[in-house]
């Protein structure tokens, strides 16, 4: 049996990182219909729970100045640990496609989040042009669609304005500030990395100033501009860090040498694959996305960009974890089984990179029993 949802540009058996917070393989080209992801315009992937049905979906930004920017949906119609995309159908605003004005080198940034207390997934989206706009779930969490939207605003009472971060507009909400309500982190095409604090509640979100990033030095520039950021502790310190991709194209990791309520992010590393840096070719504009793809270590990342293809990095730091269970064992040797034959390249079960699942990986399996390190 194949693995249809992938193509795999190198067999991804040997990992590195240059920090080690990270270690992942060689970039797989993520598939649909047995094809590899090409969108319109630049791609902004996330792995998500769209509908209710247990299985994580792909939705995935595309656009540009020369292309509609809008938002696909491919559902996962395959299984929880394999993970396989049919076509796809746009997030729908007001009963028709989800539209918005692309520049240059973005369509759209989409996000899906839980922006109010209906408990009901919304989707926050940043712009070309440099605003952030959420829009509210309408419909229900089992077939979203969503109003027309509103341009998120920063002031204090009286005196607020739209977000503007000049142009690019990468959104990511996190609990910046580790004081329990979530705030809001936007990546922008002159790399800085803008935050919006949150003074108002969890669940209803109150911006009264804009500022920024900072490293050793003062205010961060993320190198060559087009800052997209995701902030998450990647070297289980307890402190959140920085993952930010750029222009060029690269995965950069800032170390977070502040406190968990006040990060302070001094000098960065290049994330490698497969113990290269990422550099993907020409001016790619590297779009991260963070999350846990199935069969394996949860730091799993799929990247968008220029040439509209989603690229995923698989987590190696325990490659025979393939029901991510934390340690290597029956589980694992069922999922080795189950897929049994040819395996396209990349396929997450060819363990030992031939290009069959076959004895040779269940040995991987057993030489790696135990818990993951």
């Amino acid at each position: 049996m194949t693995c249809p949802f992938l193509v795999a540009s190198l067999s991804w058996l040997v990992a590195g990182s240059a920090f080690g917070a990270l270690e992942l393989g060689n970039a797989i080209l993520v598939e649909a219909d047995g094809v590899a992801i090409d969108v319109p315009g630049y791609s902004v992937p996330s792995f998500v729970h769209w509908n209710e049905d247990g299985l994580k979906d792909l939705v995935v930004g595309e656009g540009s100045g020369s292309y509609d920017a809008r938002v696909r949906v491919y559902l996962n119609v395959g299984a929880e640990h394999l993970p396989q995309f049919g076509g796809f159908f746009h997030a729908q605003s007001d009963g028709a496609d989800l539209m918005l004005t692309g520049s240059g080198c973005l369509g759209l940034f989409p996000r899906v989040v839980y922006w109010d207390a209906d408990d009901r997934k919304d989707l926050l989206v940043g712009t070309a042009l440099g605003n952030v706009r959420i829009y509210l779930n309408v419909g229900t969490n089992d077939e979203p669609t969503f109003d027309g939207g509103a341009l998120l605003r920063v002031g204090l009472p009286g005196l607020k304005a739209s977000i503007d971060v000049g142009s690019r507009a990468t959104p990511h909400v996190v609990d910046y500030d580790d004081d329990g309500r979530r705030d809001l982190v936007v990546g922008a095409m002159d790399g800085r990395v803008f935050l919006f604090i949150n003074e108002g509640a969890d669940t209803s979100p109150d911006f009264h100033a804009m500022t920024f990033a900072t490293g050793s030095a003062g205010t961060l520039y993320v190198p060559t501009g087009r800052s997209s950021p995701i902030v998450v502790d990647l070297d289980d310190d307890g402190r959140k860090d920085l993952l930010v991709g750029n222009t060029n194209g690269q995965l950069l990791f800032y170390v977070n040498e502040g406190t968990n309520a006040a990060p302070l992010f001094s000098g960065f590393e290049y994330v490698e694959s497969s113990g290269v840096p990422i550099d993907l070719p020409g001016f790619a504009r590297s779009r991260p996305f963070l999350g846990d793809w199935p069969d394996g270590a949860p730091h799993d990342v799929l990247i968008g960009a220029s040439d509209g293809r989603v690229r995923l990095y698989r987590d190696m730091s325990c490659p025979a974890d393939l029901d991510g269970s934390g340690d290597v064992g029956f589980g694992d040797v069922l999922r080795v089984i189950e897929v049994w034959g040819v395996c396209a390249p990349g396929c997450t079960r060819d363990l030992n990179g031939n290009g069959t699942v076959d004895f040779a990986d269940l040995l991987v399996v057993i030489g790696s029993w135990g818990p993951c390190p």
